[in-house]
């Protein structure tokens, strides 16, 4: 453990590249299928319904592959589901930290996606999931052979002795009573320095950062304080993100994480950009998503200045704004409407934070709850894609690449009236008006000056007609 004279030193802002960057979250059994892997026979077929426990056959080298497709989407950061040794598709039962699951391609697959994203400047964050194992993990599994004379006992909380691991109520601590799901006794030593040898191994083979899993329920700031520093050691550009779904100010002082997965400003994205489409039959039922309202433009701004208000400027540029992931209803699902769905896009690449899109949603795939949420993407296919979708994820990504003042410039409230949500957003003498319109009828908005339409390329003043469940997006 790190002294206590290095937790006492002065907290450190995010890494310098995390405002310029735009995220593509991926499911690696999900993704993309490489011909250079020879894997397992018994897969499901690449184009049926996901399942619980079927795998697709996705792997990393069919995520290396799909980089062009990447860059002409505009994405430069990749954030990848968990991909070590796992007995699940979605392996978050971890067998093996310091080994790439060979249904993936294995060590050699990761080492060729890492060195072809770098090549084109896209940065690699790896999902850790550190609060709970797997019955495949080692140390574990000498537990359920040897039970109360294993070495490893004090790795996890033990109650009584059969563990009964797989029929019955285990006798042992789990992740939300999942007897597949052993939760780490972090309170042991040997258990804190084996989590922090994983955090620095694979930086120290490449990697730009962590997105930490349920992080809140290792209930000890110390912890991750000790993370932090230790990873930012190896690599001070690195991004350390935490699931968190409600407020996070706890871990957001500078000393545990750079930034969390941002779900509040998801939902308030959500419930304003689909107030008029929501499906409530969707989000009803499905975690904190079970929270999304419809709101107007008064309400969706105080909300959005609420969440503002609790960081300061650099964390809330860092952090993780995402309009779904393998956990929630897809975005299309969720809304119900493709406008509402594009005005959704147009709010997250201009609101204050770094996007992340969730592999498919730009191409409209659907999907409620898990594993539906799961699906594959058609790659031989393309007239299962939404081709308009598309074109407009990338428009208001390069719109974001291309506008300094959308990366890190300061929020300022317009105008919050009806449906009509606009603010600007502010970098010296660059200014970037955004111009919501999420009713059902068009809007005329006063410009009071001269701006340039960076939606339509025109120069405009004077009063401008906001179609009904568009945006407009002008430069001073």
């Amino acid at each position: 453990m790190l002294g206590m004279l290095e937790f006492m030193l002065k907290p450190e802002l995010p890494p310098s590249w995390i405002n310029n960057a735009v995220f593509y979250q991926i499911f690696p059994d999900r993704f993309a299928k490489s011909a250079r892997l020879q894997n397992v026979s018994h897969l499901e077929p690449w184009d049926s319904l996901p399942t619980p426990h079927g795998y697709k056959g996705g792997d990393l080298y069919g995520v290396a592959e799909q980089i062009p497709y990447l860059l002409a989407l505009g994405i430069n950061a990749i954030y990848l589901c968990p991909i070590f040794r796992s007995a699940s598709n979605h392996r978050y039962h971890t067998h093996d930290y310091f080994c790439i699951d060979e249904m993936l391609g294995g060590q050699a697959a990761f080492d060729f996606l890492l060195k072809t994203a770098h090549a084109h400047g896209i940065k690699i964050v790896l999902d850790g999931v550190f609060n709970h194992a797997s019955r495949g993990f080692f140390q574990f599994h000498d537990l359920l052979e040897n039970g109360a004379q294993s070495p490893f006992k004090d790795w996890f909380t033990v109650y009584n002795h059969p563990l009964n691991a797989y029929d019955g109520t285990p006798n042992y601590l789990c992740w939300y009573d999942n007897p597949a799901l052993p939760k780490f006794n972090t309170a042991n030593p040997e258990v804190r320095e084996f989590i922090m040898r994983v955090g620095e191994h694979w930086l120290r083979l490449g990697i730009d950062g962590w997105r930490l899993d349920v992080p809140d329920e290792i209930d000890d700031d110390s912890f991750w304080q000790e993370f932090r520093l230790r990873c930012k050691k190896i690599n001070p550009e690195a991004y350390i993100v935490g699931e968190i779904w409600g407020d996070a100010q706890r871990w957001l002082a500078g000393d545990q994480f750079d930034a969390v997965m941002n779900y509040p400003f998801t939902r308030i994205a959500l419930g304003f950009c689909g107030a008029n489409s929501l499906r409530s039959e969707v989000i009803a039922n499905t975690g904190l998503y079970a929270d999304i309202v419809a709101l107007d433009a008064p309400k969706a701004a105080a909300l959005a200045d609420e969440l503002l208000a609790r960081h300061p400027l650099h964390t809330s540029l860092a952090q993780l704004n995402l309009m779904g992931s393998h956990d929630t209803p897809r975005m299309l699902s969720t809304l119900g409407s493709l406008k509402a769905a594009k005005l959704t896009v147009l709010l997250q690449m201009t609101f204050p934070g770094t996007p992340c899109v969730y592999y498919g949603d730009e191409i409209g795939l659907t999907g409620t709850r898990e594993p539906s949420c799961r699906g594959t993407i058609p790659w031989d296919n393309f007239e299962l894609w939404n081709a308009d979708l598309l074109s407009w994820f990338k428009h208001c990504i390069a719109l974001r690449h291309a506008q300094p003042a959308l990366q890190r410039g300061t929020y300022q409230l317009v105008l919050a009236q009806g449906q009509v949500f606009a603010f600007e957003r502010i970098l010296e003498q660059d200014r970037i008006l955004v111009v919501l319109n999420a009713g059902s009828n068009d809007v005329d908005f006063d410009l009071q000056g001269t701006w340039f339409d960076l939606i339509n390329n025109k120069t405009i003043s004077g009063t401008v007609v906001v179609p009904a469940t568009r945006g407009l997006v002008f430069r001073a």
